[in-house]
């Protein structure tokens, strides 16, 4: 019974290291040395760059709304003058955050199903004898059914090595992006809060003069991306327009402004057959006799991708605890990183001297115990 009550009153003994001063410089400015590299940790990566105080929010809700203004006229021996205006060369027209802009296009009008010789360039559609070509089969690669002789519509169109809408470099796209971070309540768009009606029909983007005029020439986007646009329209790509919204909530509203960034996301190696983007699309009418005839056209063109990315941090005291005990329990880890140094030193390179937190105590191993009752 005795032992458990010595047990107990165990529990309400006070335990305190001892002090061990070691009188040696190098030692010495070691530790002060690894206690500033702590502090500086804390203080400035951990508060100054990462903002460690702050509560984070990465899921940004985006809502992004285009349209494309500008106008060209072409003139070709198929079709004569046609003037091409947003609704004829952006895809789709409804200002989507994905959309394709037309810059080179090759148009043959009046196709009709009939038979014709398949090209040459075309390996399934190289014969040699009737045996070589089965009827109905389609051919790979091909324009229809059939190698030497293939059912398919007539003509066969063939690749245009000029950009024929190549003054829509000058167009405009006017980008509109508003955001929300839910957690806490904070909204923004990209767009100056103006009652001047004129000011977005003058206006062009500029990062400093005007970073609330979502505004761009797509020669601008293209060179932005480091590349140039009229090369670029001959075969067509792929440009990725990256809005990031980064905000620290603890500052003013007003500071809290859209970066724009510009990168071509297709492959452009050399004239590579990786790079490039088109596709093709028909119309179909009816003649006078009822038969069907189309116009088809291969469209090359270049495709934006609008990609929105963000966060906000405001205040709050639980990261900044956090933060604060990480730092304190580095510095017990310098301490403890110090001890082993300590108990490397020997007596003849180091003084070393005990010191009492508390009179009246006895030192035993690395415990002093102390008997609140004893006489002082």
């Amino acid at each position: 019974m005795a032992g458990w009550g010595g047990f107990f009153f165990s529990l309400l003994n006070y335990k305190t290291e001892k002090y061990v001063i070691a009188e040696n410089r190098r030692i010495g400015i070691l530790f002060r040395l690894y206690q500033l590299a702590v502090l500086g940790y804390i203080i400035g990566w951990v508060f100054v760059v990462k903002k460690g105080y702050q509560e984070k929010e990465e899921a940004i809700q985006s809502s992004v709304i285009t349209k494309l203004k500008g106008v060209t006229l072409t003139n070709t021996s198929e079709t004569g003058p046609y003037l091409w205006s947003a609704e004829d060369y952006v895809i789709p027209p409804n200002g989507e955050q994905v959309f394709f802009v037309v810059t080179n296009y090759i148009e043959t009008p009046n196709q009709r199903l009939g038979f014709c010789a398949e090209s040459s360039k075309v390996p399934d559609g190289r014969c040699e004898t009737d045996d070589d070509c089965m009827e109905g089969e389609p051919v790979t690669a091909g324009h229809g059914e059939g190698c030497s002789l293939h059912f398919s519509h007539l003509p066969v169109s063939f690749v245009s090595r000029e950009p024929l809408l190549s003054d829509a470099e000058n167009f405009t796209i006017y980008i509109k992006n508003f955001i929300r971070f839910p957690k806490f309540e904070f909204s923004k768009a990209n767009v100056l809060e103006t009652s001047d009606e004129s000011y977005l029909k003058r206006c062009f983007y500029e990062k400093e003069n005007h970073p609330y005029c979502p505004i761009f020439r797509l020669r601008d986007l293209v060179s932005s991306a480091g590349h140039d646009f009229q090369e670029m329209a001959v075969k067509g790509g792929s440009v990725g327009i990256l809005i990031e919204w980064n905000c620290d909530l603890d500052k003013d509203y007003s500071l809290c402004n859209p970066q724009y960034s510009f990168t071509r996301l297709d492959i452009n190696l050399n004239n590579s057959i990786t790079s490039g983007y088109n596709f093709r699309y028909a119309r179909y009418y009816k003649d006078q006799n009822g038969e069907t005839y189309r116009t088809l056209y291969k469209v090359y063109g270049i495709r934006f991708d609008i990609m929105i990315n963000g966060q906000a941090g405001k205040f709050n005291i639980v990261p900044t605890v956090i933060a604060i005990g990480s730092g304190v329990a580095l510095l017990g880890a310098v301490s403890n990183l110090l001890e082993y140094s300590a108990d490397a030193c020997v007596d003849d390179c180091c003084v070393i001297t005990m010191v009492p937190k508390f009179k009246n105590c006895h030192i035993t191993g690395q415990w002093m115990m102390c008997n609140p009752h004893q006489e002082k």
